[in-house]
């Protein structure tokens, strides 16, 4: 029998204790796949702080250390600056990287720290049940916006890309989509574009990923999926930022 696919080994063989419909397993099965395919398994290091995101480590088959909320970059920086021949990530959701986490990110970014980030965007708080976030839409209904988010109350939500993209010390940075198929294929890409990134010491690059919560959002997995594309990407447009190439 032919096989055509297999787990990848960077990947442990723990079932999935994520919500039905959450991108978090297919994001995590794209990493695992490109650590893979770079050969790059047993000096990576990833950083997993507070939120859905913590519970990576159980899935990822490599060196995985938990971080205080937000504080995901200012750990990658102390193990990236104290191991610099080791590939050093972050996979950090919205509620963590533009809330509590912002001057982290912020500065990391700034000071041009030689990392990669995988922020994934699903546009609520996931693990505390859903309430509002730095990137929930106008109009979106969360556990403390039940009416939708009201700019004149809560204020516009946060283009992170955008937010970075004015800083030299991004020297990659990406937004795209698991929404279908294309768009999975092109996260691969962008995600294995950050790690050839670090390998040449080239600065911080970050990808940032929309996704689904259907929990939270009260939708169906496939319903998650049609809103996010037909919704989120409006204001989150799915584009390269910064892309200078790499040699590798």
């Amino acid at each position: 029998m032919k096989v055509i696919y297999q787990k990848p080994e960077s990947l442990t063989s723990d079932i999935t204790t994520y919500c039905p419909g959450c991108g978090h397993g297919i994001i995590q099965k794209l990493i695992a796949e490109v650590i893979d395919e770079l050969d790059i398994r047993e000096k990576t290091i990833g950083i997993a702080p507070v939120g859905c995101a913590v519970l990576s480590y159980n899935f990822f088959n490599f060196d995985v250390t938990e971080a205080a909320h937000g504080r995901a970059p200012a750990v990658a920086t102390a193990i990236k600056r104290l191991l610099p021949t080791r590939i050093v990530f972050t996979y950090q959701g919205d509620g963590d990287l533009a809330a509590i986490g912002t001057a982290e990110i912020v500065h990391a970014a700034a000071r041009g720290e030689n990392f990669s980030v995988i922020f994934v965007n699903n546009a609520v708080y996931g693990m505390t049940k859903g309430q509002m976030a730095p990137t929930t839409l106008v109009g979106q209904k969360t556990t403390t916006t039940p009416d939708g988010r009201i700019p004149q109350m809560h204020g516009f939500p946060i283009r992170v890309c955008e937010l970075l993209s004015s800083l030299d010390g991004v020297t990659y940075l990406e937004r795209t989509t698991i929404s279908d198929i294309p768009g999975i294929l092109a996260t691969k890409r962008a995600i294995k574009k950050a790690f050839l990134w670090q390998m040449e010491n080239k600065g911080l690059g970050f990808v940032e990923i929309l996704s689904t919560c259907p929990v939270n959002w009260k939708k169906s997995p496939s319903d998650s999926m049609k809103w996010m594309k037909e919704t989120m990407e409006k204001y989150y447009p799915v584009r390269v930022f910064k892309d200078p190439g790499t040699n590798l």
